[in-house]
């Protein structure tokens, strides 16, 4: 072999070793006919230490939810020393209160499992995008609340340490504030997510209903609804050019938390749509990383 095929180089080390833990079932729902089992994948990075956990709900309108994706933020938050766990929730056609039930599952779990992670349970984030910012907005701001509460670990609280949002939904109501008439007519519609998430699809002996058809639902089933003193840290991001899901939904939330004195912060990506590329950029990624290094 010639000489100018050998090469030895120096490396640093910079990175520590990630483990990834798929096919984790957190809870499983029994129906008559069936059984739902509800998935987690884990990052963990490798140390003997304690570690902070991020816990990663992802949007998908009501109707899906793909928890393996985003994997750019959640690598650099495992990369940054935390245990990050993506996970998936019910969707339509299971009806509200079906997500936020599972989601608090889901932190029960991780607090239950902490050992097995090596996760400090009193150091729990929360992060999701679009349905999922709802998710997590939700988990937020009922703290407390034994309403939500079903299924395993029930003596482990549903506690946690921060939240952030990307681009969610605080107020199943007015999703449409703020842009044209033909949307926001949509979002009056008995056929929006927002509505077959409160009421299900129409079927034969359940003619569907629009978000408006039963206010108190609505409300109780949007994270203003909830809001009071005592919340974890909030950092709520948006895109100013957001043609899904209107910016107003993150800015009165934030109007809302700040007039109860609670620890808010609310980041305006300039030029960015819903989800698009600009959510996957370095700046973005390192403020999330970076609002968790100090709320954790």
């Amino acid at each position: 072999m010639s000489s100018q095929n050998k090469e030895e180089i120096c490396v640093e080390i910079s990175n520590g070793q990630i483990d990834m833990i798929t096919g984790i079932v957190y809870r499983q729902i029994i129906s008559q006919r069936s059984v739902k089992s509800l998935q987690m994948t884990v990052l963990v990075p490798r140390n003997d230490e304690p570690k902070p956990a991020i816990l990663y709900f992802p949007g998908g309108g009501f109707t899906s939810a793909d928890y393996n994706k985003f994997y750019e933020i959640r690598h650099a938050l495992a990369q940054a020393g935390f245990v990050v766990a993506g996970a998936e929730y019910r969707t339509i056609p299971d009806t509200f209160p079906a997500p936020v039930v599972d989601g608090k599952a889901a932190i029960r779990y991780l607090k239950a499992h902490a050992e097995n992670f090596g996760i400090d349970p009193l150091r729990i984030g929360l992060l999701g995008d679009s349905a999922g910012g709802y998710l997590v907005q939700m988990l937020g701001t009922t703290m407390g609340e034994t309403f939500f509460e079903e299924g395993e670990y029930l003596d482990e609280n549903s506690d946690v340490a921060s939240v952030v949002s990307m681009f969610g939904i605080s107020d199943l109501t007015n999703i449409g504030e703020g842009y044209e008439e033909k949307l926001k007519a949509f979002h009056r519609s008995p056929a929006s997510t927002e509505a077959l998430l409160l009421h299900g699809p129409a079927f034969y002996n359940s003619p569907g209903n629009t978000v408006f058809g039963d206010l108190d639902k609505a409300r109780f089933a949007s994270p203003v609804g909830h809001i009071k003193s005592g919340h974890p840290p909030f950092m709520i991001m948006h895109g100013t050019k957001d043609q899904l899901v209107s910016p107003v939904q993150s800015i009165q939330l934030f109007e809302q938390l700040k007039a109860k004195n609670n620890d808010a912060k609310l980041v305006m990506v300039k030029d960015a749509g819903h989800g698009d590329i600009f959510w996957f950029q370095p700046p973005v990624i390192q403020k999330i990383v970076d609002y968790f290094k100090e709320t954790i």
